[in-house]
């Protein structure tokens, strides 16, 4: 098929391959413009267009699709299907109307469960058993469009967003060129309403650890939010990522308040949560590196009734 491809992380660069290596002809490569990062803050391309660039395939880079012009070249390239993948753009009536057989996107969960910008890091913070692919056919709304094929993954207990993100980027790279194949022969399905839930975007507010939560509550927000933003909290006057942390039945302090350690050992850090305690086993100081508990805890002094906030 006659491709356009709109994408722009790591997600979105593995399908862009998976459809290149298929056969299909790519038009062009839609992706957001180059931003600064690094030490340096040197202007660096996204990774869908980095893999366009190994590829050879011709790319944009616009700061929107509302323009007259972009949405002149993509109707001159009379492409048969647009594949929308994590791009950040919102495309217009005038674009989702371009294609042949439309926009089709590859959303990371089971639709209409977590439409919305953050749906693995919300899966897993809810503590849902399962989620996986959706190839769905876009419209006007938020992920609102009917589905035309799904793929199920499951969510084990120690996945965190980045474990299940790498499963998920393989499964939809799969997904999508198994449904473009089939494209003409799907039968779109509408989403139910029922079921439907919204996976807002992270904000770093949420980053700050709140133990009056229950212990099993901020170990799932402690996977959900690995590698990005990652979880904080004050212990004196130092600021720490708490990692990953395992739920301790053993040690819970009903007089202690929220936040507080409740046990030490060279191989273990126990503090209190609103309901239960956690074992810390993986932290990292300011300009550090992430280490296990054990490690961490050679190199630094932490007593028991010292308290987390």
């Amino acid at each position: 098929m006659k491709i356009i491809f709109a994408g722009t992380p790591s997600f979105a660069a593995v399908a862009l391959a998976a459809l290149h290596a298929a056969g299909h002809q790519i038009e062009l490569v839609l992706t957001q413009p180059d931003r600064p990062s690094g030490r340096g803050m040197r202007l660096n391309a996204s990774a869908v267009g980095e893999q366009a660039t190994r590829l050879g395939l011709k790319v944009a880079k616009p700061d929107s699709l509302k323009g007259d012009a972009i949405q002149t070249t993509l109707r001159a390239l009379t492409p048969e299907v647009m594949v929308v993948a994590a791009y950040g753009l919102i495309l217009p009536q005038a674009v989702l109307s371009i294609p042949k057989f439309g926009c089709i996107n590859i959303h990371g969960s089971l639709l209409p469960r977590w439409r919305g910008a953050a749906p693995v890091q919300r899966a897993i913070e809810a503590g849902d058993v399962q989620t996986g692919i959706a190839i769905m056919q876009m419209d006007a709304g938020l992920d609102t469009g009917p589905v035309l094929l799904t793929r199920a993954c499951p969510i084990l207990p120690d996945d965190t967003s980045g474990s299940l993100f790498a499963k998920l980027t393989l499964i939809g790279a799969a997904a999508i060129v198994d449904a473009i194949e089939k494209l003409p022969l799907l039968h779109a399905v509408a989403q139910p309403a029922q079921g439907a839930s919204y996976a807002s975007k992270i904000s770093k507010s949420e980053a700050r650890i709140d133990w009056q939560q229950p212990a099993a509550e901020i170990e799932k927000r402690l996977r959900a939010f690995d590698p990005a933003p990652g979880c904080e909290s004050n212990l004196v006057d130092e600021s720490l990522k708490v990692w990953r942390a395992t739920l301790n039945t053993e040690h819970y302090n009903a007089a202690a308040l929220p936040g507080t350690v409740i046990d030490v050992t060279p191989n273990r850090l126990t503090v209190q949560c609103g309901v239960g305690a956690l074992d810390l086993t993986m932290l990292q100081k300011p300009g550090g590196k992430r280490m296990a508990v054990a490690d961490f805890l050679r190199g630094a002094t932490i007593q028991t009734g010292w308290r987390f906030i």
